[in-house]
């Protein structure tokens, strides 16, 4: 069975999501970052045929309009109603034979090859995660035998995340990818610009 990555994101919008980000370098720049960068992972993503690419949108049934048709080549499901948890979780149901991954779109530094260590860290594993700088994670992947509620009791958006989300995996093997920053705040921003010239 064919490996699935799970696109996760907002559907772009002015004044709408990257909020944080938004109150440090307005509207129209967080909307321009999430457009490049979900612009950018969805044809990188979308051009690897190592594994099928899925988009979960939210508002559900919005359109995703995208520069290079970015967009067109990947299948499409909406996240439905619920907190991050209970959607997360919705998603990964959806493909619940193989091996899934959701991965965020505000994670400039992620690409296809990410994908492709998760899904062969799973064949040692039971799940492997992404982590974030700031705690959390960027990607979490799961083969067939899962946690029933892998997202309970997490807190989200802050340094707890990724450790919340490890005790629901109690004794099952977890892989740890490469840590990478996701950008929030324009001086994640600003880190990630720095790090790309470097």
């Amino acid at each position: 069975m064919r490996d699935t990555a799970i696109v996760f994101a907002r559907a772009p919008r002015l004044g709408v999501g990257k909020r944080r980000l938004a109150r440090d370098v307005g509207d129209r720049a967080a909307l321009r970052f999430h457009i490049a960068t979900l612009t950018r992972l969805l044809l990188g993503l979308a051009a690897d045929r190592r594994f099928r690419t899925v988009v979960a949108l939210t508002p559900d049934r919005a359109r995703l309009r995208l520069p290079g048709g970015a967009g067109r080549h990947a299948a499409r499901i909406d996240q439905g109603h619920g907190d991050l948890a209970q959607r997360m979780a919705r998603a990964l149901r959806r493909f619940p034979r193989g091996r899934a991954a959701i991965i965020g779109c505000d994670i400039p530094g992620a690409g296809a090859d990410d994908l492709h260590a998760a899904f062969r860290a799973l064949g040692r594993a039971q799940a492997a995660f992404g982590p974030a700088e700031d705690g959390g994670y960027w990607l979490v992947a799961l083969g067939p035998r899962r946690p029933a509620h892998p997202f309970a009791r997490v807190r989200w958006s802050g340094p707890h995340a990724l450790a919340d989300t490890r005790r629901n995996f109690r004794g099952r093997t977890v892989a740890l990818l490469r840590r990478l920053r996701d950008v929030d705040s324009a001086a994640d921003l600003e880190a990630t610009r720095v790090r790309t010239r470097g």
